[in-house]
């Protein structure tokens, strides 16, 4: 049995979803944003190994 010639499937050539300009736009904003996530974990593990070595008050 074939199927139809108009049957929805794997067979077709996919059409383009968005535009380059689009998936560039949100590759550069995930690129952005996972470094800014690095730089406040790194930020916050140094400040709390500098708060940890300074003396408590007496």
């Amino acid at each position: 049995m074939t199927p139809p010639t108009g049957a929805i499937g794997f067979n077709r050539h996919p059409a383009p979803v968005a535009s380059s300009r689009l998936t560039d736009a949100v590759a550069a904003t995930l690129a952005i944003g996972s470094l800014s996530l690095c730089l406040v974990v790194t930020l916050t593990l140094l400040s709390i190994k500098l708060s940890m070595a300074m003396p408590f008050p007496a």
